[in-house]
């Protein structure tokens, strides 16, 4: 959600922090921020000056005066949560005397109570927001370091934070700290960063120390030392990011989503290179730390995710029903942990996360470690909390995905699960034939998915015409369901069209009542063993005079348009039949003058409840 930047070293800090908010706009926001330490006066303590910005960077960066002059900084962007989107709200936050200023991302849960004992002794607050409640007990904390002012006041809180501290007495450092909310430091060369995500720090280093959830660290320009809430020290080996700065730019494409579904052929030819094991018609998953022996006592698999996660989880459930016959099923990681669930030991988790730190999915993996359970991630960064939590799993390999929603990286978290299905199928009883013919049609998505990618003027002018409906219907079939679904997802996220996604086996049981010639149905229709049923899906809309767009293998003859796609395997057809519908989702949104890249409301990482 809300990005955080900070620097401390002997460069101008504050066209770096901007150009890290910039970096870090995607994640989405509301209003901007950054607070630097000017060079102190003899016999004085350094003095801390603030820009705050309701809006975008740009706005920001307008209001800082020319005369900005630091090396020491720290900034934010903000996405509503305690309080509406102003200037005042805005971070960083300082306490009265300007002397501490702070930058959180997170939740304070109990910051009500601590808001009205603080007002109880005198203190005026000056925003809604629960960050200043963490202002004021570090200002008033009678500690004598830094540090100890900061470990002191989190003992206080209750909730998650990634946050970054300032104080004019301590003008050589930066504390931060990590709960639940990612925090990264980046180590340069008499200079050091630190981010909420790795994005902002690629143009400066790629040496980066990501912090657990309950460590904090000491960041000085020429050295750096990490301990926990508690106040032990802990070891903290710097690793190189995988990704150059390059990686996060818009390559010559109008908007980030465009560039990431264009990228898909190259993204899913990624996370199969050297994976595919031809001699056993395998694949070798090295990071499981799952061996023969254990995959074949798996009894049930549940996966957890949420969102566009959730929805690819799915599709890796009947996967892994289809080729390795486990019972298997997902569910949303922010319902899961509040069920009071059985935590069987003979079913194996898999937590599944675009960015690594979504807190409903590691809120779950949390509670599931706690209770002994095996758990397995599949997510896209490395050495994020998620893989670093759980026991094991599959990266997908994606590469850094900028816009909000979510389309190469759900294509390879898929592509992902078919691997894994695969794996664990040729354990126990898929045989060699089928092993080879799964990986046949692996090795054939890359130039399938560059085959529809290559029809995308023909979608565009078909959400020309769609561009128009107040709702729309996606419908699907066993594995056709799961596609509508993210399908619909979607248009709603960046189109905000209203849509629904049912099975069609449902429509019967009452979203028939829905159908009229306003109401668009989206229909996927594969050349399997459930055709002529979904053709009979078709008839039922066709004869309520419902306009009905197919996305299939061949012509419908009851369709008004058909997006035709290549035919893959029965098994791994829904990869493929969710690609036009990303195309189908984001031209819509263009013809409605849509911020594709930063949908409303909307963040990229959900690091909070």
């Amino acid at each position: 959600m809300c990005g955080i930047v900070g620097y401390i070293g002997r460069r101008d800090v504050a066209p770096l922090l901007l150009e890290g908010l910039q970096r870090l706009e995607y994640r989405g926001y509301d209003s901007a921020g950054l607070v630097i330490t000017g060079k102190p006066a003899a016999g004085k303590s350094a003095a801390l000056k603030m820009v705050k910005a309701k809006g975008r960077v740009r706005e920001l960066e307008s209001r800082v005066p020319k005369r900005f002059a630091g090396t020491t900084g720290i900034a934010h962007t903000r996405w509503a949560t305690h309080g509406a989107p102003s200037d005042h709200n805005a971070h960083p936050h300082l306490d009265p005397e300007n002397k501490v200023a702070i930058v959180h991302n997170g939740i304070i849960d109990n910051a009500t109570d601590l808001r009205v004992k603080l007002e109880a002794d005198g203190v005026v607050f000056l925003s809604e927001t629960d960050t200043e409640v963490l202002t004021h007990l570090i200002a008033r904390s009678q500690a004598e370091t830094l540090e100890e002012k900061v470990r002191q006041s989190l003992k206080l809180v209750e909730g998650t934070y990634g946050i970054a501290v300032l104080h004019a007495d301590f003008a050589d450092r930066i504390v931060v700290a990590r709960n639940g909310s990612p925090v990264v430091l980046g180590i340069g060369e008499k200079e050091m960063f630190v981010a909420s995500d790795v994005a902002a720090l690629v143009s400066h280093t790629r040496q980066v120390v990501t912090l657990d959830d309950g460590e904090m660290a000491t960041i000085k320009a020429d050295d750096f030392r990490t301990y926990t809430t508690e106040g032990s020290r802990t070891s903290a080996t710097p690793t190189t990011v995988e990704w150059e700065a390059e990686s996060y730019d818009m390559g010559g494409h109008d908007t980030y989503m465009h560039k990431e579904i264009s990228e898909q052929a190259d993204a899913v030819d990624r996370v199969l290179r050297g994976r595919i094991d031809d001699r056993f018609s395998t694949v070798h998953l090295g990071g499981l730390n799952l061996d023969a022996r254990e995959a074949r006592g798996v009894r049930r698999i549940k996966i957890l995710g949420c969102g566009t996660s959730y929805h690819a989880g799915l599709i890796g459930a009947g996967l892994i029903e289809s080729l390795a016959r486990i019972p298997a099923d997902a569910e949303p990681a922010s319902e899961f942990r509040y069920r009071n669930p059985v935590v069987d030991p003979d079913t194996l988790y898999i937590a599944v996360s675009q960015s690594g730190e979504t807190y409903d999915v590691l809120a779950a993996v949390q509670e599931l470690k706690r209770k002994g359970a095996r758990v397995l991630g599949v997510v896209n960064v490395v050495g994020s909390a998620i893989a670093r939590e759980t026991d094991g799993g599959v990266y997908v390999h994606a590469g850094p995905e900028v816009c909000v929603v979510s389309t190469k990286c759900f294509t390879n978290t898929v592509v992902a699960f078919a691997l894994l299905a695969l794996h664990l199928g040729r354990i126990r009883d898929l045989s060699v034939a089928d092993g080879k013919r799964i990986i046949t049609g692996l090795r054939a998505l890359p130039a399938q998915i560059a085959e529809i990618l290559e029809s995308e003027a023909e979608i565009k002018k078909i959400a020309d015409e769609y561009a128009d409906a107040k709702s729309m219907m996606f419908i699907g079939r066993v594995r056709g369901y799961p596609v509508a679904l993210e399908a619909s997802l979607k248009l709603k996220e960046i189109s905000y069209i209203h849509a629904e996604a049912y099975p069609a086996s449902e429509l019967k049981h009452g979203p028939l009542a829905l159908i009229e010639p306003a109401l668009p149905t989206v229909a996927i229709v594969p050349d399997d063993d459930l055709l002529e049923k979904n053709r009979a899906a078709l008839e039922e809309i066709k004869a309520r005079s419902g306009r009905i767009l197919a996305v299939a293998h061949q012509e419908q003859p009851k369709a008004d348009q058909t997006i035709l796609v290549p035919k893959n395997e029965p098994e791994l057809d829904p990869i493929l039949m969710g690609i036009p519908l990303q195309l189908l989702a984001y031209h819509t949104a263009l013809a409605l003058g849509r911020d594709i890249d930063k949908p409303r409301n909307l963040a990229k990482s959900v690091t909070v409840e």
